[in-house]
């Protein structure tokens, strides 16, 4: 396994105008995020079936040429498992490898489970076992040992030859332009724009709270995630979610409080004085301005039978076409479901999951009919 380190301008130009004359190259990405809100771009692996590139974008102040590589519509870009991998192009240089297929979502087109790591389909279709070790390293550190340098290598080197088995088998299955449809949807899923005045609503335990509460915890959640961006702090190291509901929920307005219900004295003090003003300006808000009650889907009437009936319509799908029942439809893609009907009255310019693309003839209909 012959590698590359790129660390000079000329070798990225002509390592990815390389792979743009290929159909297919191999991607993947080693990043942290411990403490940042962003994740923190380490090193890319790039193999385009000759050249397995190394490319350090840590050294570099002009990505153009790997950019203009993931925007270039003629070569398809394999990776795995690549949810976070896509935020991470993403928020480094604003866009997402594209075409783009997950060799994950192939695997599970072939009965895998969605979650399948790359080792295990590594050891069953190539039956070569990956040394995962160092999936856990600090990839900013520099310089990155033989060890860390190997085992990202691997990643891609191996990511050829199981896409090869995969696209065989996929395309056997007849199930090839579903991965792809289904690729596309992670891309969809993982880029969306957030609304810092909703990020209210994905507070853990936000639906207990009164609306008069939740008049004081959207200006606080709104306030903590753009501070998080501002600052690229993670979130919980800006003011801690439990923290931030407990302010919100006994409407605290004072330091001296915050500190006797245990919240972080740093926080406290960085914090305070910010967070009780916010607080005293919620109280203010009109009674008709105060934010809907935030109802859980759990809670309406007849919803534990309903989901087990459309559970059990996911179950017959699954006999039927060998794909695992998680994959067909997850709880939270029955909830949307569910949500669609209730809340959006089936509005068609927003399909939930399971009532587009390869699912829809499968089971959307089907389960369509059952929510009234």
């Amino acid at each position: 396994m012959n590698y590359q380190i790129i660390t000079e301008q000329s070798d990225l130009e002509r390592v990815c105008h390389q792979a743009q004359q290929t159909d297919v190259v191999m991607l993947d990405t080693e990043f942290v995020r411990i403490r940042t809100f962003y994740p923190l771009l380490g090193l890319i692996q790039l193999f385009d079936g000759e050249n397995l590139s190394l490319i350090d974008p840590t050294v570099f102040d002009d990505m153009s040429p790997f950019v203009a590589l993931l925007k270039d519509t003629s070569v398809l870009k394999v990776l795995h498992a690549c949810g976070e991998d896509l935020e991470v192009f993403q928020n480094a240089f604003g866009c997402t490898p594209f075409p783009m297929v997950d060799t994950q979502i192939m695997a599970a087109f072939l009965g895998h489970g969605l979650s399948t790591g790359f080792a295990s389909l590594v050891s069953e279709y190539i039956e070569v076992e990956l040394d995962k070790s160092e999936s856990r390293t600090d990839w900013m550190a520099r310089p990155l040992s033989v060890k860390q340098l190997e085992y990202a290598a691997a990643d891609v080197f191996y990511l050829m030859p199981l896409y090869e088995k995969l696209l065989e088998k996929v395309n056997e299955a007849g199930w090839w332009d579903a991965a792809q449809q289904e690729s596309d949807l992670l891309v969809s899923k993982r880029i969306k724009d957030i609304d810092a005045n909703n990020v209210y609503r994905d507070i853990k335990g936000a639906w207990q709270l009164k609306p008069k509460q939740l008049a004081i915890l959207k200006p606080l959640a709104t306030w903590r995630y753009k501070e998080a961006m501002k600052r690229d702090l993670a979130l919980n190291f800006v003011f801690k979610e439990a923290d931030l509901l407990l302010v919100a929920r006994d409407a605290i307005k004072s330091s001296q409080q915050m500190e006797q219900e245990g919240i972080d004295s740093r926080a406290v003090r960085r914090h305070a004085s910010r967070i009780i003003a916010m607080v005293k300006s919620a109280q203010q808000t009109p009674e008709d301005q105060y934010p809907e009650q935030i109802e859980r889907l759990m809670d309406n009437p007849g919803y534990k039978q309903l989901f087990k009936h459309l559970k059990d319509e996911v179950k017959k799908a699954s006999t039927k076409s060998g794909l695992a029942t998680e994959f067909l439809a997850s709880k939270k893609q029955l909830n949307q479901l569910l949500t669609w009907v209730w809340k959006k009255d089936r509005n068609p310019s927003v399909l939930p999951d399971v009532m587009q693309g390869w699912r829809l003839e499968l089971m959307g209909e089907n389960l369509d009919k059952l929510v009234k």
